[in-house]
């Protein structure tokens, strides 16, 4: 807990005197998948991951009880944790928005293996000429039986998730929301029904890290813990077969088990998909074989937008896909670093090598033939660990062959196919650079050991290299993109930019250890708190200059992953603050409904601001708004004092002797300077007077004082405080 007391006198050196500028949504009709779900994933790495990165039991987290133990816990563990896994059972199991895993290319698969006498077998004696929805039935009541758990009624289970759709419900919702899903799907008639690989791939990235968090574990009928240790297993001795007499199931608990299994089996139809329907050759759809793909044969890749056409089939059946049109053919970068994300995270939780922890040992349970099929190397068939390496390696190659630029060392945003041969763009923005970084360092880590590895690390190494050589800005702060043989992008800075250079940068860092990207890093973080955060608004600018702050999901995200990794890797301890007071001035904001995972009994009773789902006043779904704005042109703190970081400048520090403060103040006012040390105690009061506009300088010994780290902080009567790091030698 050493660290979060850090952090905690953090929360109290940074205090500002009041939060002003209101957050206004302004856009609720557009819920944009890649977007809303790229949140998800970043807010859940800066949910229960980073609380208890920063040191935090969150054993002594209550939903019901709000902020308690402190604002940060409570933010973290229960606030950020439990929205992403609302954005995702919204998307998957609630809305309808995408294609039923009825017709997922498995459950199909499977269906056309079971003989006609199966066709009502599973479904009340109800043949009504498919198989598939026996099958489905099939398999979910096999989850049920593994978890101990109950399925809810009326779900959607989609593997395929289309690009948008309206998320206004059509009905009221009904008092039996939470165990019957039936009054909370979304119109249909209100969806673009388009597949594209950046909303299915962010989807995938979220089912996994939903998945290994609920798998990773055991339980007894009781819902009691039960320890992975490679004997305590759910199934029977020598067989992969579940064994009901021995009191252990799948998953952390009832509920926990059931949807993590149906979360895999979503992936797994979603990227079986994707490689036998999805894969482009510039003319028509097809499939891909990854064990034997090599792009210099004939390029196959997945385009960033297919139109589906659905028929209805009748009865209480989902509509079925019918066609796939392709309508962009182009290869989006981000599209194809989304699903590699993913792809390549489902593949460290299926591999049989991994005994690293607890939770890989649970999984080797999940797949081991039963409920999901083991790898070829155990069986000789391909099972799911393959189907995700061998999609990762598809994808990777791809990137490879159409989107690197080897002579000028980065990546491209777009490109396509003419005459069968790459034909790629020439332009690169910041947060694919930075983006792309990030999830090939994934990958290297995954494929350390396979031919490919050499050229992943290159492709790592180039693409910082060029963050750092082109898109940095020597005047301070990332340019917003690039476009190669003419320059930089010199419109106005964004705040995504900044956070996106830092956090590919930071991920370069922790794989590589080259200083030259951690100096990076620190510099795109300072430079996005030094100029986009207003402290006493608790917002960002997203342009620099502009006091007009525009939220959406997708720069929510990246901001919030640059903090995280700020303060986790970069050490920018008071990034956890920041972000905690960010989240809470906006994030409560735009999140539209929330239920009981976050305290909200009705009415407000958690006092958060986030109304209870069937209170929902526009009958919205608990999703983010797709957009907001914040007006930051409110005097505050850092209208009065400027200067270097959080507006003081010291030098030198390090220090060992006197330390000169220096600030300049824009309008006559009472200002008191102080030391305080980490646990929030003034050391010293170096001033405290009444200041005239100008610049001010404040020399001081610090010969008295004992090494360690100290804040100076800079109050101004009624505008609020800033403080800055001093570390005396």
């Amino acid at each position: 807990m050493k660290k979060s007391l850090t952090i905690l006198a953090m929360a109290l050196i940074l205090s500002v005197s009041i939060m002003r500028g209101q957050v206004v949504i302004t856009s609720t009709d557009n819920y944009v998948t890649r977007d809303q779900m790229l949140l998800a994933n970043e807010i859940n790495e800066s949910g229960e991951p980073f609380a208890e990165a920063l040191g935090y039991d969150l054993d002594q987290l209550d939903p019901m009880v709000l902020n308690t133990p402190d604002s940060i816990a409570y933010t973290l563990g229960i606030e950020n944790y439990e929205y992403s896994r609302y954005q995702l059972g919204t998307l998957i199991s609630r809305s309808g928005m995408g294609l039923h895993m009825m017709w997922g290319p498995v459950i199909m698969q499977m269906a056309s293996m079971e003989p006609d006498s199966f066709d009502g077998q599973y479904t009340g004696g109800n043949a009504n000429g498919f198989k598939n929805d026996d099958e489905l039935m099939k398999n979910i009541m096999h989850f049920a039986m593994l978890s101990n758990g109950t399925p809810p009624m009326h779900p959607w289970p989609q593997f395929a998730e289309f690009q948008g759709g309206d998320p206004h419900l059509p009905q009221p919702v009904a008092d039996d929301f939470r165990t019957n899903f039936e009054s909370l799907r979304w119109d249909r008639n209100l969806m673009d029904k388009t597949l594209s690989p950046g909303a299915m791939g962010q989807t995938l990235m979220k089912q996994y890290l939903w998945a290994q968090d609920m798998l990773g574990a055991f339980h007894d009928s009781l819902d009691n813990p039960v320890t992975p240790d490679g004997v305590n297993t759910p199934d029977s001795v020598g067989s992969p077969n579940f064994d009901p007499y021995n009191n252990i199931y799948y998953g952390g608990d009832n509920v926990d088990g059931f949807i993590g299994q149906v979360l895999t089996a979503e992936a797994i139809n979603k990227t079986k998909l994707l490689i036998t329907h999805l894969a482009y050759n510039g003319d028509s759809l097809g499939s891909v074989n990854p064990a034997s793909y090599d792009p210099s044969n004939g390029i196959l890749y997945f385009p960033h937008q297919i139109a589906v056409e659905e028929t209805a089939v009748g009865g209480m059946m989902p509509p079925r896909p019918t066609s796939f049109t392709v309508t962009d053919p182009s290869s989006d970068l981000f599209d194809q670093l989304s699903f590699l994300w993913g792809t390549v995270s489902f593949k460290n939780m299926m591999d049989p090598a991994n005994n690293s922890d607890e939770a890989h040992i649970a999984y080797h349970s999940v797949f081991d033939g039963n409920p999901f099929p083991a790898s070829m190397s155990e069986t000789g068939v391909p099972g799911p660990f393959d189907l995700m390496m061998g999609t990762s390696k598809v994808i990777f190659l791809n990137l490879m062959a159409m989107h690197f630029n080897g002579s000028d060392g980065t990546f491209v945003n777009t490109s396509g196919l003419s005459g069968g041969v790459p034909s790629p763009g020439n332009e690169i923005s910041t947060v694919n650079a930075g983006y792309i970084t990030m999830v090939l360092t994934l990958m290297y880590k995954e494929f350390s050991n396979t031919p490919m590895a050499p050229m992943i690390l290159n492709a790592i190494n180039a693409q910082s290299n060029f963050l750092i050589g082109s898109l940095k800005d020597p005047a301070g702060g990332f340019y917003n993109g690039y476009t190669l043989g003419e320059g930089p992008d010199n419109s106005a800075k964004t705040a995504v930019s900044q956070a996106a250079a830092a956090r590919g940068l930071y991920a370069a860092y922790s794989l590589t250890e080259n200083g030259d990207y951690l100096s990076a890093a620190d510099e795109a973080y300072n430079y996005l708190i030094n100029n986009y955060y207003v402290a006493s608004q608790h917002g960002f600018r997203t342009v620099f200059g502009n006091n007009t702050a525009t939220y959406t999901p997708f720069n929510f995200a990246v901001i919030a992953g640059a903090l995280r990794e700020g303060v986790l890797v970069g050490g920018h301890n008071e990034g956890a603050i920041i972000y905690t007071r960010f989240f809470k001035k906006v994030a409560n904001v735009m999140q539209l409904a929330e239920f009981e995972p976050t305290g909200e009994t009705g009415n407000d009773s958690d006092g958060d601001g986030v109304p209870f789902l069937p209170q929902q006043p526009d009958g919205l779904a608990p999703v983010f708004a797709a957009e907001a704005q914040q007006n930051l042109n409110v005097s505050g703190i850092e209208d009065v004092i400027s200067g270097a970081e959080n507006g003081i400048s010291v030098f030198p520090n390090p220090v060992k002797g006197d330390v000169t403060v220096s600030f300049n103040v824009n309008r006559d006012a009472n200002i008191s300077v102080k030391i305080i040390d980490l646990t929030g105690k003034t050391v010293a009061t170096i001033a405290r007077k009444h200041m005239n506009k100008g610049k001010h300088s404040i020399k001081w010994d610090t010969g008295s004082m004992l090494s360690g780290v100290y804040f100076i902080r800079i109050s101004v009567a009624g505008s609020g405080t800033t403080a800055k790091k001093l570390v005396v030698m």
